[in-house]
C-alpha cells in the first residue's frame, strides 16, 4: 500500500530532484523509494557464518599483511 509523505527540503534539492526526475524518466517517488530501499539494504544485518564472525575485525588493529612479505617468509621457513 502507498502513502503520502511530505518532506522539507532545500530549494536546490528540489530543483535537482527535478531535472534528475525528467533526464531519468522516473519520478521523485520512486527515486525516493529506491533510494531508502537501498539504505535499508545496507543497514540489514547480514547472515554470516559462524568461521567469518570469528574473522571478523581480525585485522582491525594491524593492517593486512603485505603478500610478497608473507610468501617470502614461508618460502624462507620452508627451506631452512
Amino acid at each position: 500500500m502507498n502513502k503520502k509523505l511530505t518532506l522539507n527540503i532545500d530549494d536546490s534539492l528540489i530543483d535537482f530532484a527535478h531535472d534528475y526526475s525528467k533526464k531519468t524518466k522516473q519520478s521523485i517517488s520512486a527515486l525516493f523509494e529506491k533510494f531508502l530501499s537501498n539504505l535499508k539494504k545496507r543497514n540489514e544485518p547480514e547472515d554470516f557464518s559462524r568461521e567469518t564472525v570469528e574473522l571478523y575485525g581480525l585485522f582491525e588493529k594491524e593492517p593486512l599483511p603485505d603478500k610478497k612479505e608473507m610468501r617470502k617468509k614461508v618460502h624462507e621457513e620452508n627451506i631452512t
